[in-house]
């Protein structure tokens, strides 16, 4: 398979290599997949460690930093674009997904796999990528013209039996979707709070050091700069009253 490959093959190939049912490139962003098609090749990967059904952006570095050990030890020289693979765009990854392919044609020996038992049975439900409105309401946009329509043009448009299930369609595309898009905050949310913990943990520890200094009247520099850091906000940003600015300031 070239990296010409199609989406449909690539999936196909994917899906009967892991036993997993993705259905659109986007889901690879997870970072599951790319882990589980290494362990194909190589056969030792932390299995345990892979979030397969990964759903929120934080879960997914976890998952790309398993990838990135691997990398190190077996001396893969090719950049992982974390950054945006997590954002589970399509052209992203599919060039990733084509690339792992080809990686994957040159190095797996023919062993057979069992994707199943090495991942001890743990779901694999497809990671969920938040679609654009737009699709919705586009959507509902064609499901409200006025033109053909079900009743197959026996009902006037302006009767209100026959267009009465079309706007309670709309109604449910855009309940689901306001669904997904809460899920996808209450993510980001989580995220959030993750990584404000760590910068927190960090705050803490570079003030207790700092103060055991001053008591010996001795100085680091570096720690002086990682707390410029840690304080440090951009301009136009405004404190909310009450709040300092590494509590209340967000990273992403």
């Amino acid at each position: 398979m070239t990296m010409n490959a199609s989406r449909t093959d690539l999936l196909a190939w994917l899906n009967e290599l892991l036993q997993i049912s993705y259905t659109k490139v986007e889901q690879c962003g997870s970072g599951g997949a790319y882990c589980q098609v290494l362990d194909s090749i190589y056969g030792d990967l932390p299995m345990a460690r892979v979030k397969m059904n990964a759903k929120h952006e934080y879960e997914f570095i976890a998952n790309y930093k398993v990838m990135q050990n691997v990398f190190k030890a077996k001396k893969i020289d090719k950049p992982i674009p974390v950054e945006k693979l997590v954002k589970c765009k399509m052209q992203d990854n599919l060039e990733f997904l084509q690339w792992i392919k080809r990686f994957w044609d040159a190095n797996y020996g023919g062993q057979g796999y069992d994707a199943v038992a090495r991942r001890k049975g743990v779901p694999t439900d497809p990671p969920a990528t938040v679609a654009p409105l737009t699709t919705a309401r586009s959507g509902s946009a064609s499901n409200l013209g006025v033109s053909g329509g079900r009743a197959g043009g026996r009902t006037p448009v302006t009767g209100h039996r026959a267009g009465s299930a079309q706007p309670n369609e709309a109604v449910q595309q855009l309940q689901g979707q306001i669904k997904e898009l809460s899920t996808h905050l209450e993510g980001l949310e989580k995220e959030r709070d993750f990584y404000f913990e760590k910068l927190r943990d960090i705050e803490i520890l570079v003030q207790a050091q700092m103060e055991a200094l001053e008591a010996e009247s001795k100085d680091d520099v570096t720690l002086r700069e990682i707390q410029k850091i840690l304080y440090s906000t951009e301009e136009g940003f405004e404190v909310p009253e009450g709040g300092a600015p590494v509590d209340e300031e967000e990273t992403f």
